[in-house]
């Protein structure tokens, strides 16, 4: 009798074991996967984005010099090297309905045609420093006046001339084509700094993703009555964006405002921060959230970063610093153009930037 209790008592055992057993190798598997995913994520991140042409774009920043080291350049009679440890992301909220009137003139049937790809309507640059464990936000006028590179209705290249930056996503066959064409003229406009990835996201996105972290709470920073649009926000209020809401309040603008655009950028920034933050913390409590918005936002997307390259960011960058301190736009002026504003970098400025955030000085 007691012969057979032990044999029972064994193969309790035995099968509790092998559940433990089983389940540990599934787990070992999981984190195997996840370490795989994570290894593959980060070489595919640090490759920069490949784009026709990309040989043409060269670092030019600082004075060069034969004592220096690659990647090194002497700025304002200091030593700087290029922090290749860097992840650059081009964000690109594209509109393809972008008014078409703006200051009174609208584009020709020539012109609709010719951006036929969609303006980029925001351009954020996102800087992921894994040196100092923080994440910053370089925002891009949408009418700083660069060189873009244009093509006709039939790809055929015309050559490089002085356009608003936000009208190179428009020049593309397709949404990947146009992306990368917008990555180069980004990147050309950064003196050559290398762009690892990109994300283009449809406007007609923000709903979604802003009700998926429960809405944005903001104080409003200028007048936007559009009754039309059930719009009546005024300075000074303190709202909870929810649902449309939300599209509008970093979309409109007032065309009878000199320089709206600069009013606009300053509303996207303050919501892009405070988004970012709350989608930020809660995924932190919570990875589901994260993998929520990834499987929401996919859909409005087009972008380089694949399940891999996302799973090691998601599990590498959460726990770094963002607030709005990290947060910057580019200085220079706007002027009315002969149809539409257009926005003149100051290029001293740009380049201190560019120092600042992607280089570090060499001791």
């Amino acid at each position: 009798m007691l012969e057979k209790e032990t044999t029972v008592e064994k193969k309790k055992f035995g099968i509790g074991a092998l559940t433990v057993v089983t389940i540990l190798s599934i787990v070992l598997v999981i984190l195997g996967i996840v370490l795989v995913l994570r290894l593959v994520g980060k070489n595919e991140l640090y490759k920069a984005v490949e784009v026709e042409g990309a040989e043409e774009i060269a670092l030019d920043i600082g004075t060069e010099s034969e004592e220096l080291k690659e990647n090194q350049i002497l700025y304002n009679g200091k030593t700087y090297a290029l922090n290749e440890d860097l992840i650059t992301i081009l964000i690109m909220g594209i509109d393809k309905e972008t008014d078409h009137v703006v200051g009174g003139q609208s584009w020709t049937k020539e012109e609709e045609s010719e951006y036929g790809g969609g303006q980029a309507d925001a351009l954020f640059l996102m800087v992921i420093n894994p040196h100092d464990k923080n994440v910053y936000i370089i925002a891009v006028n949408r009418n700083a006046m660069v060189d873009v590179d244009v093509f006709d209705e039939n790809g055929k290249y015309k050559g490089l001339y002085t356009k608003q930056v936000a009208l190179q996503h428009g020049y593309g066959n397709d949404e990947e084509e146009c992306c990368k064409r917008q990555v180069k003229a980004v990147s050309r406009m950064f003196h050559g700094i290398p762009i690892n990835a990109y994300a283009s996201i449809s406007m007609d996105a923000i709903p979604d993703l802003n009700d998926t972290v429960g809405g944005i709470t903001v104080e409003v920073l200028d007048d936007i009555i559009y009754p039309e649009y059930d719009m009546d926000l005024h300075q000074g209020d303190t709202v909870t964006l929810m649902g449309e809401k939300a599209y509008w309040y970093v979309r409109l603008r007032n065309e009878n405002v000199f320089n709206s655009n600069q009013l606009r950028l300053a509303r996207q920034k303050q919501y892009l921060s405070a988004f970012a933050l709350k989608a930020r913390d809660q995924s932190m409590s919570d990875i589901r959230v994260a993998v929520e918005l990834y499987q929401t936002v996919k859909k409005y997307m087009c972008t380089d970063i694949d399940l891999t390259t996302f799973t090691y960011m998601a599990t590498e960058y959460l726990g770094y610093n963002f607030n709005m301190d990290n947060i910057y736009t580019l200085e220079g002026e706007a002027v009315q153009g002969n149809n539409f504003e257009e926005f003149y970098l100051d290029e001293e400025a740009l380049t201190d930037l560019i120092v600042e955030l992607f280089y570090e000085p060499v001791e």
